[in-house]
């Protein structure tokens, strides 16, 4: 493999990184801040990924982010009410509106499962013909991408101080104290997951731009990616600084990358990726409690050597 393969690959891995990387920082702020399993993330990626192509294909290209965001957005609420208002556990109202939103998906698209947008005019292609002359010109995706993420993790780094975003991480902490408090935990979750639905599909809109097609299974498997990228960068710095969780977050989802784009470097079947993302899953969340067995498991091995050597 010549260096201009594998800087290529490191372009791919960290250009789907740092777009993937915005449904980890929904999936941060969902779940490691308010504490809600949004199981609605495969659903609402697609759905951002729809509705941005579709407004981009009419002519509006830079429309096409906020209408995704707003469709995240809209998404997110429909999902907290059907908590906080219904009475129905977080984890059923995640996936009746992953359900549904298959359906909305294919109205969105128009009645189709795919929609092609090789001749339509981007946010990326905006950038790629603003940088042609420059030294930038292969750059553009990874600058788009870049520059949405910094903005989504400045956001929350701010949000999150603030007197809102502090009642939403108290509300993940402690719903109880947060009730005897005088802050509405509905108001809180139902506010946390519209802005956590927007990076999502923020996400999806991007994600199909960049890759120039929407498919219905665009978003299959988000959730498994987000969860596993969070927890990689958990890995690397879990302590309070929202700002570092934040960055790290975005770290493991590159991470994350490189490592599916080495196991289809290697010529793994397509259809095995997919066991790929469970195992970066499994070993991600059992890490931590494996390194804590660890010394109990070589104090068990020391004393086997030792009775085997009496």
């Amino acid at each position: 493999m010549d260096f201009s393969s594998v800087f290529s690959l490191g372009q791919t891995a960290l250009e789907l990184g740092l777009i993937s990387s915005l449904t980890v920082l929904a999936l941060f702020l969902s779940y490691s801040m308010l504490n809600v399993c949004d199981l609605s993330t495969d659903g609402c990626f697609t759905f951002g990924a729809a509705v941005g192509a579709v407004v981009a294909i009419s002519g509006h290209p830079y429309l096409s982010i906020a209408a995704a965001m707003g469709a995240g957005m809209l998404s997110g609420l429909v999902t907290a009410v059907l908590q906080t208002r219904m009475g129905i556990n977080s984890l059923l109202s995640g996936i009746i509106v992953n359900t549904g939103l298959y359906s909305v998906n294919i109205a969105v698209m128009g009645n189709t499962s795919l929609l092609n947008m090789n001749r339509t005019e981007t946010v990326f292609t905006k950038l790629k013909g603003a940088l042609s002359q420059t030294a930038f010109s292969s750059q553009f995706k990874v600058i788009i991408a870049f520059l949405a993420v910094a903005a989504v993790v400045v956001f929350l780094t701010f949000f999150l101080r603030t007197r809102l975003g502090l009642a939403i991480r108290a509300t993940g902490n402690n719903p109880a104290m947060v009730r005897s408090s005088s802050i509405n935990p509905v108001m809180t979750t139902t506010v946390g997951l519209i802005i956590s639905n927007s990076f999502t599909a923020l996400s999806g809109c991007l994600m199909a731009q960049a890759q120039k097609s929407v498919n219905i299974d665009i978003g299959s498997g988000m959730l498994t990616v987000a969860l596993a990228s969070l927890l990689i960068g958990n890995a690397f710095y879990s302590k309070n600084r929202i700002v570092f969780r934040a960055v790290f977050a975005v770290v493991g989802a590159i991470i994350f990358r490189v490592v599916y784009t080495l196991a289809l470097r290697f010529n793994m079947p397509a259809f095995m990726l997919k066991l790929v993302s469970s195992v970066i899953v499994i070993i991600a969340i059992s890490a931590p409690y494996l390194k804590s067995q660890m010394p109990m498991i070589k104090r068990r091995l020391a004393n086997r050597r030792g009775g085997h050597n009496a």
